[in-house]
């Protein structure tokens, strides 16, 4: 062992890749957290409230905030001695803002090269609607934007309260593709079933179509901006018979709130991507969609084809 890892051992809270010695029970704890891994390996990365409300399904692991905070701890341990890997978890990371560069015109058509490989034309240009993703939990965009890219469906995060920029943007978006393009927006949004993640919604919807409203007297704001509760609602929590608490105390929406509370995590990421899946299909002409997808085919290998093989010449 190194003198910086001796070091880091010594101290209250691990820092860099630290080795891991620790009670039966919690590597018991972590060796179901690698079983749900690999079972939901296609859905990865989850957050940790995801793979907390595996546990408590599938092993009746304690539901309190105790028992999360202990699960939240001993992950960051497992990922930092190498037992889970860092990809398989995700929380809140940084965000960067940065342009991109090459070493050379070599580079700069491996990129292209790469890029025609990649192709995908937009499935939403030559449809009747736009459709936009919008989630409370941002940890949760990665698994939501590989069910939404086979469709073209952007995902966004709305954590917390959405600032009033965000609203506008989506306001004026909606304007845009109403009044440009004669077409509206389908707006599908996923949060918590509680009186927070309800609010979140009902103040995202009501203020753009306020917005709409003004701009375009002329139109129903409706339908304009066509907003869909996708997940969670209370039906949802009794058919897939998620785990529920009581609504928090400390927030002053409960006293409106009537019955049990559930967290959007709560719904296994599989079911959640057949829901969304079904609700984006359900707004979309499927046969444009099988129309534009051969073609998608076809032009990626023409493209592929025109693109130089590579070797810049002196």
């Amino acid at each position: 062992m190194s003198e910086s890892t001796a070091r880091r051992n010594n101290t209250t809270r691990a820092k860099g890749y630290t080795p891991w010695r620790t009670q039966e029970k919690t590597l018991r704890l972590v060796a179901r957290v690698r079983e749900i891994l690999e079972d939901l390996d296609s859905y990865l990365p989850l957050t940790a409230r995801q793979v907390f409300y595996r546990l408590v399904g599938a092993y009746g692991y304690p539901k309190d905030e105790r028992a999360y905070e202990r699960l939240c701890n001993a992950l960051n341990r497992a990922r930092r001695s190498g037992v889970i890997p860092f990809e398989d978890l995700r929380d809140d990371g940084a965000t960067v803002m940065a342009s991109r560069h090459y070493d050379g015109m070599d580079g700069f058509y491996g990129h292209l090269r790469n890029l025609a490989d990649g192709y995908e034309r937009d499935k939403l240009a030559n449809q009747p609607v736009d459709i936009r993703v919008y989630c409370e939990a941002a940890g949760m965009m990665p698994q939501l934007a590989r069910t939404c890219r086979p469709y073209s469906v952007p995902v966004f995060s709305c954590s917390g309260f959405d600032s009033l920029t965000a609203k506008h943007d989506l306001a004026r978006y909606c304007h845009d593709n109403a009044f440009y393009r004669g077409r509206s927006t389908v707006v599908l949004h996923l949060g918590d079933w509680d009186p927070s993640g309800v609010s979140i919604y009902e103040s995202m919807r009501e203020d753009v179509l306020a917005f709409v409203a003004d701009d375009l007297s002329h139109l129903d704001p409706g339908t304009v901006a066509n907003f869909r509760r996708v997940a969670l609602t209370a039906e949802m929590v009794e058919e897939f018979g998620l785990p529920t608490a009581p609504p928090k105390r400390t927030d002053g929406r409960s006293a409106r709130w009537a019955g049990e509370t559930c967290q959007l995590e709560a719904l296994p990421p599989d079911e959640l991507a057949r829901v969304l899946s079904r609700t984006i299909e359900g707004v979309l002409d499927l046969d444009t969609l099988r129309a534009d997808r051969e073609a998608e085919a076809q032009e990626r290998r023409q493209i592929s084809q025109a693109l130089p093989s590579g070797t810049s010449s002196s």
